[in-house]
């Protein structure tokens, strides 16, 4: 595989999987400098004392309670951090945003309206809107004087966007577009004063446009019953004939697409970010749990069995946050490197997120699976009171469900994972074809007997670029083979996507713990290195297992066998005590009655 020389070299997205990686060129949650870290304080303190005590009466959506804490919020500089200060913010950069999403994560309902308001809600307006609509709006939208919305989703469309029912057409007098139509799931409309709303003119164009709270003929549902983060207002928008003057139409005509999806890039990091907020939450609540709980004479924490979640929840925390501020900084380089190519603000934090928009499906996932799994053990630790709602993890279990929905859902992201690295390849943004043709070649090859090299996280390394060769082989074969029908074959899509995802954050875990021994003795990143390996262990059998089943639903006879071979030799990995590594996980957790690391 080639090896990237200059470490100052930012990879491109996707890159990661043909391209090996240094460990000092990464961002890794121990580099935080002090100011980020006293936001992320800041931020935490916020959610503690304005958010924490009164869950209740938000869940129960109390009138004017939400806004007035974006108010707060806004008063603190959190709504307009990541904005730039001619607009009215902080300017910080995207590794600080995404901290203070993370930082704020754990704030339930509330945590959710902030990150509609200020990213998939404002974002539009910053990124495509014209001088006069960034005068008129950016500042008070940074404030929080006025509060956004994002109106995309129908009735009739949801993950299929471009088929919504809603038009635009143009007055006689060529002043107005007349919006009619509905709109529905939309966060924050019950109290938005600005909404970003995607119709069609003519019925054709899909196109977005900037429509105020007060327009005529703008009507509202009821608030929707929901099962989880009830206090997040979500209504249906109606849409009876509003005028909605030309000045207001966002972006070009007709371009509503490049809106809509590059919103969404962004919105899945930050998604990601909020739930390992979430996580950490909810794995200090199950952890403090399992040490007051008694059971048969002793705390529940002592029994192996919760050992297990115990130290699991933190592996996947742990492992999903390297990944997560590894992306972070790509796109926070990739933006300054625009810049400084003499980019505009707006088209480089776009292209940006463009970029690598491979990695932010990747982490939609990874974040919201891992999530799921955190809230889901946590009930469990706390058995039947986990089914209570006097219980803070009933909260956080409901709330969590529907990140897998969020922003395109689960099997959207995995679908999109790999058609956008094919795609790349195909225009010739992403060389595949070398790397995948030099793994066919190896398959065909005497396996080369290792001559045992001793250096520190050799074998992970080898390991690591092993996985990656079991994709490639494994996507190149299935393209290879089915050519345009793999579109139809959605559970192989999905085999190989689960491959990458894990594949990304077991290399980013790998860096992270390789940097931090660096920057520490061994003694004080052992545990790391334990989560390290348990990850690596049960990613390299799941990589297996995923690879076997995507080949045996496309290859037979020879070219079936000489791939599960090579299967079998790419994820043959060394024996490793899962266990007693959970243990000493589990047991730090127990010591420092939290998530700690």
């Amino acid at each position: 595989m080639e090896t990237i020389q200059d470490t100052a070299t930012v990879l491109k997205g996707g890159e990661f999987l043909i391209k090996e990686t240094d460990p000092h060129s990464i961002f890794i949650p121990e580099d935080f400098s002090e100011e980020q870290k006293m936001i992320k304080e800041m931020c935490e303190t916020f959610i503690d004392t304005e958010i924490t005590p009164i869950l209740g009466r938000i869940d129960k959506m109390e009138s004017g309670l939400m806004p007035s804490l974006l108010d707060k919020a806004g008063e603190q500089g959190l709504l307009g951090a990541a904005f730039p200060e001619e607009y009215g913010g902080l300017g910080k950069d995207f590794v600080t945003a995404t901290l203070i999403n993370e930082a704020l994560g754990g704030g339930h309902s509330f945590a959710v309206a902030m990150a509609a308001h200020t990213g998939i809600g404002s974002l539009p307006v910053l990124y495509f809107g014209t001088g006069a609509q960034k005068e008129k709006y950016m500042a008070k939208l940074a404030s929080g004087e006025i509060k956004a919305s994002y109106a995309l989703s129908e009735p009739n469309s949801g993950s299929d966007a471009l088929s919504a029912h809603t038009t635009a057409t143009l007055s006689e007098d060529g002043k107005y577009y007349i919006l009619n139509g509905q709109k529905c799931w939309i966060t924050n409309s019950g109290f938005a004063d600005l909404f970003t709303v995607f119709a069609k003119i003519n019925g054709q164009d899909f196109t977005a446009f900037l429509v105020e709270n007060d327009t005529p003929g703008m009507t509202l549902g009821n608030e929707e019953d929901k099962m989880g983060i009830k206090g997040s207002s979500t209504r249906q928008i109606f849409f009876e004939d509003c005028k909605i003057p030309v000045e207001n139409l966002l972006g070009e005509a007709g371009k509503g697409h490049k809106i809509a999806f590059n919103i969404l890039n962004i919105g899945r990091l930050k998604l990601c970010a909020a739930a390992l907020g979430g996580a950490k939450q909810s794995a200090t609540i199950s952890i403090r749990y399992a040490t007051e709980r008694q059971q048969f004479g002793t705390a529940i924490a002592n029994f192996g069995a919760i050992k297990y979640k115990l130290a699991e929840q933190a592996i996947r925390i742990f492992t999903c946050e390297s990944a997560l501020y590894r992306a972070a900084q790509y796109v926070d380089e990739w933006e300054k490197k625009m810049l400084e190519d003499g980019k505009p603000y707006h088209e480089a934090a776009m292209g940006s997120a463009e970029e690598y928009a491979v990695e932010c499906a990747i982490l939609k996932v990874a974040g919201s699976e891992m999530l799921d799994y955190v809230v889901d053990e946590g009930v469990q630790i706390h058995g039947g009171n986990g089914f209570i709602n006097e219980y803070d993890i009933s909260r956080s279990y409901r709330d969590s469900r529907v990140n897998r929905i969020f922003e395109g859902t689960n099997e959207i992201n995995r679908l999109l994972t790999l058609d956008m690295l094919v795609k790349r390849a195909l225009k010739g943004r992403l060389d595949l074809l070398k790397p995948a043709m030099a793994v066919q070649q190896e398959l065909m090859s005497v396996p080369a007997f290792s001559d045992g090299d001793e250096a520190p996280f050799s074998k992970e390394k080898t390991l690591v670029d092993n996985l990656k060769k079991a994709i490639l082989m494994t996507a190149g074969a299935a393209v290879q083979k089915l050519n345009q029908k793999l579109q139809n074959e959605q559970e192989i899509i999905m085999n190989i996507a689960d491959m990458l995802i894990d594949v990304f954050i077991v290399e980013s875990t790998l860096l992270r713990v390789m940097k931090l021994s660096e920057k520490t003795d061994a003694e004080n990143c052992k545990l790391q290195k334990d989560m390290l390996e348990v990850y690596l262990t049960d990613a390299t059998d799941r990589i297996h297992k995923y690879g076997k089943d995507a080949v045996n639903s496309f290859a037979e006879g020879d070219e079936q066998r000489i791939m599960l071979m090579g299967l079998k030799r790419f994820t043959k990995s060394e024996p490793f005590n899962v266990k007693e590594a959970r243990r000493r996980i589990a047991e730090k957790l127990v010591a420092e009655n939290k998530y700690c690391f």
